[in-house]
């Protein structure tokens, strides 16, 4: 029986450090050989396989490849790319598994499996969790894959142009924090006639600089920086495998998802009245105002972007997105999260309009929020902390959401604490109509978590 740490199988991928006993090649293998019995129970024989540019990455690909042909399931290698562009490749071979070798923007020794049975979606956690247990019970298949190499870049960044309106040529900041998507960034955006500043876009798995996370501050801060010295008309930032989008308006200013969310959500209704957007649990009060204000149908959901998906999906959604920067479009596109795809959208938006982003964004609602914050926490005790906090909230008798951890309410607004999925953290966001209400939630919050002594009293929102 294979010896696999169950904290590896995590919300809606599985996610490891890249040593001995841990997520090695041992492990891979025998996921992959889990996999392959997954996927031909339903009815799949073909998979791709990609992955991004960690130096423990093409090893990892072997063992995958090697348990995936051993299993009978046969593999398009597609080799180094973004996890979107993994994703779109399930459409072009009309093959539907997935496996994708990425820990986004984990730090350097980490690395990762995104696996999907069918081209709509990857897994969700009740799957991952049945995958541990079929990998612990070797319940396996045999049989004799084959293998043949795609190059696909250049066909997948005809297929997304075509979809989209080339506006005026704006000036770019492009950075992407020495992830893997810095090339095909820079590649595709040119393409499309752009001017493209780069900045950290040169691949480096030790991550230099600071984790290519758009969610932070550090990088998104960079951003804003870059945007302005060199005169650019919009920064643009990207995480490590090119499935979530940052961005900042010309003067700098960081925009995060939930407003800019905004801007693509008023893009939509004008084509499709009364739409629903799908939004996760993390997101400002605004982005749902401003929904309903202009015709649509607001529904927010369990944050990570396996449920997003699927609840697009359900919902026959045209538009979903996260706090994140995961942002899923079915409007002219395949529903997957390519934030390519939707940095193109909102260029697209930003040209019909006629208006400097900040002038965009300035004739949106706005509260005083927090960006994402993240609290390190014992890995192990994160749920039940957060699932004892739910309760106290209830008992108190106050309004919370508990779709993905808690969403609390008061007189001052609303507090968010859930656990991550990816990382030892607790992630914390707040949001108030008035300054001194933020601070009045930041301190509740602070006084709640000081009773477990296992949650640091470090609040980080860089995205280091």
């Amino acid at each position: 029986m294979p010896t696999l740490e169950r904290m590896m199988f995590r919300e809606y991928d599985i996610r490891g450090r890249a040593v001995d006993g841990e997520l090695d090649e041992h492990a891979v293998y025998h996921i992959a050989r889990g996999f392959a019995a997954t996927l031909k129970e339903h009815g799949g024989t073909e998979t791709v396989v990609g992955r991004d540019t960690r130096e423990s990455s093409p090893r990892l690909r072997d063992a995958a490849v090697r348990g995936l042909t051993e299993s009978g399931v046969s593999v398009i290698d597609i080799g180094i790319c973004t996890t979107p562009m993994s994703h779109w490749a399930r459409y072009r071979f009309n093959v539907p598994g997935l496996c994708m070798i990425t820990a986004s923007h984990n730090p350097a020794e980490w690395n990762g499996m995104k696996l999907g049975l069918t081209r709509e979606g990857t897994l969700l956690a009740t799957e991952i969790a049945e995958l541990y247990e079929r990998v612990v019970r070797e319940e396996y298949v045999e049989g004799t894959g084959t293998v043949r190499e795609e190059e696909i870049r250049e066909a997948y960044y005809t297929d997304v142009l075509s979809r989209v309106t080339v506006p005026r040529a704006f000036k770019l900041l492009i950075n992407t924090g020495n992830g893997t998507v810095g090339p095909f960034a820079t590649a595709l955006f040119r393409k499309a006639g752009y001017d493209v500043v780069e900045h950290n876009t040169t691949p480096d798995p030790s991550h230099p600089n600071y984790t290519p996370n758009p969610d932070g501050t550090a990088m998104m801060g960079d951003t804003g920086v870059q945007t302005v010295q060199n005169g650019c008309d919009i920064g643009i930032a990207f995480d490590g495998d090119g499935d979530r989008l940052g961005i900042t308006d010309e003067k700098g200013t960081i925009i995060w998802p939930d407003r800019y969310l905004i801007l693509l959500s008023r893009h939509i209704l004008k084509k499709y009245p009364g739409a629903k957007i799908i939004f996760d649990v993390k997101v400002s009060e605004a982005l749902p105002e401003d929904i309903a204000a202009h015709g649509g149908t607001p529904i927010m959901w369990t944050t990570g972007n396996s449920y997003i998906k699927a609840k697009r999906i359900e919902e026959g959604a045209p538009l979903a997105g996260e706090m994140s920067g995961h942002i899923f479009y079915a409007d002219g596109y395949y529903g997957f999260d390519d934030a390519f795809y939707a940095a193109l959208k909102l260029l697209e938006y930003l040209g019909e309009e006629g208006k400097s982003l900040s002038a965009l964004v300035a004739d949106t609602p706005y509260y005083f929020s927090t960006p994402t914050i993240q609290v390190p926490v014992d890995e192990k005790k994160r749920y039940e902390i957060v699932q004892k906090l739910t309760d106290q909230f209830i008992a108190d008798g106050l309004r919370v959401v508990t779709l993905s951890g808690a969403r609390v309410y008061n007189e001052d607004g609303w507090a968010l604490v859930r656990a991550s999925a990816n990382t030892p953290t607790l992630v914390l966001r707040f949001e108030s109509k008035t300054e001194e209400g933020l601070e009045r939630l930041k301190s509740m919050m602070r006084t709640r978590l000081d009773a477990f002594p296992e949650v640091s009293q470090n609040w980080d929102s860089t995205g280091h």
